[in-house]
């Protein structure tokens, strides 16, 4: 833990307008470490990050790929008549011109403009809520599509199942913590899906799904909304890369649709809400249906599943790599997250022609 007089002289290596008052622990992440800066008088308040530099190895090219991102975007809403600096976030320089500082410790920190009055939530709770996230996706993929950079790639091979599945097996082959023979079942779980599974990757390997810019962590956590439940702005811009738009779709279907928790004990409890994917759906394709070749189009509802289980084989990666990436809270909490994501995989393999004939309501509707 990071006592408050070093955050204060962190916070002092950026352009904040203003005195710095008080720094506050702001949520709980699984990756980064935040903090909201109070300043004093009318001065704006700011988001300070510690960056994860385990996971995010090259911080500056992250940064990078921010801060291009970002400029694009107000640029398009200030075309629009918006307002960019509350509907697209606003990375911070330091004091010389950088957009991340590195401390005596050697750790990572960035901050961006906080939002003033801008509320987020940690579960979509109701059908509209979920509306609002998709068409918030949709609307944040659609206004990257003439965006025209190249992209560093922050997380090496991130959602990429062929890359994915080279882990899992050096995984299994170093068997790290001992632990492989006491989850033989949950190995099967994941064997027997991989070829579907590699099926949809090579799609997008081969070009039949196009590669667009996504955000790759389309959690409802990660859009801003404003009082009164109008959207704001896409946050937690970590992990935008050139990837699939159908990834964003299936991340976001992982998290709005569960009725429980990620690490929900009683997986008895846990399944996709067909309302909620419905919802969604429609939302992201009046957003950014228009836009989307049939390959995507056709391949949605299967996005869902496939990010689904590449989430049941990362828990179960790091439970038997003896829980080297996720924070945990006990010993079995990966194995806990594994068999809770197993359950929403098998309720979306069950209602997946439900998903479908929705999918493809939403596109003729769209038509």
């Amino acid at each position: 833990m990071i006592d408050n007089t070093s955050l204060i002289r962190i916070a002092r290596q950026f352009r904040f307008e203003g005195r710095v008052e008080r720094i506050d622990a702001l949520g709980a992440g699984f990756i980064n470490d935040t903090y909201k800066v109070l300043t004093a008088g009318g001065s704006p308040d700011y988001i300070l990050q510690r960056k994860n530099h385990a996971v995010f190895p090259d911080v500056g090219s992250m940064m990078q790929n921010i801060v291009a991102v970002t400029d694009h975007l107000k640029r398009k809403v200030e075309a629009a008549g918006g307002d960019p600096l509350r509907e697209v976030l606003t990375p911070i320089a330091t004091l010389d011109g950088e957009y991340c500082h590195v401390d005596e410790q050697g750790n990572f920190w960035a901050a961006t403009l906080f939002i003033d009055g801008s509320v987020t939530y940690d579960r979509a709770s109701t059908p509209h809520l979920a509306r609002m996230g998709g068409e918030a996706i949709g609307r944040f993929q659609t206004m990257l599509d003439d965006f025209d950079r190249p992209l560093h790639e922050t997380i090496k091979g991130f959602h990429d199942m062929r890359h994915r599945l080279h882990q899992w097996d050096a995984s299994l082959a170093a068997d790290a913590a001992g632990r492989r023979r006491s989850v033989a079942r949950e190995i099967e779980w994941i064997e027997s899906r991989r070829d579907e599974m590699m099926r949809f990757w090579q799609m997008i390997e081969q070009g039949v799904i196009p590669r667009r810019i996504a955000h790759n962590d389309t959690k409802i956590s990660n859009i801003l909304f404003d009082g009164d439940g109008r959207v704001l702005c896409v946050i937690d811009l970590d992990t935008v890369m050139t990837s699939s738009s159908l990834i964003d779709f299936g991340d976001a279907i992982r998290s709005y649709t569960n009725t429980a928790a990620e690490d929900e004990r009683d997986s008895g409890l846990v399944a996709m809400d067909f309302s909620m994917f419905e919802a969604y759906t429609e939302g992201y394709l009046f957003s950014r249906g228009s836009s989307l070749i049939d390959s995507e189009t056709d391949n949605l509802a299967f996005a869902a599943r496939y990010i689904t289980y590449e989430q049941v084989l990362r828990f179960l990666m790091d439970y038997i790599d003896g829980d080297t990436y996720y924070k945990t809270a006990y010993d079995t909490h990966n194995l806990v997250r594994t068999h809770a994501q197993y359950a929403l995989l098998r309720s979306m393999e069950q209602q997946y022609s439900r998903m479908q004939l929705c999918v493809k309501r939403g596109v003729t509707h769209r038509e």
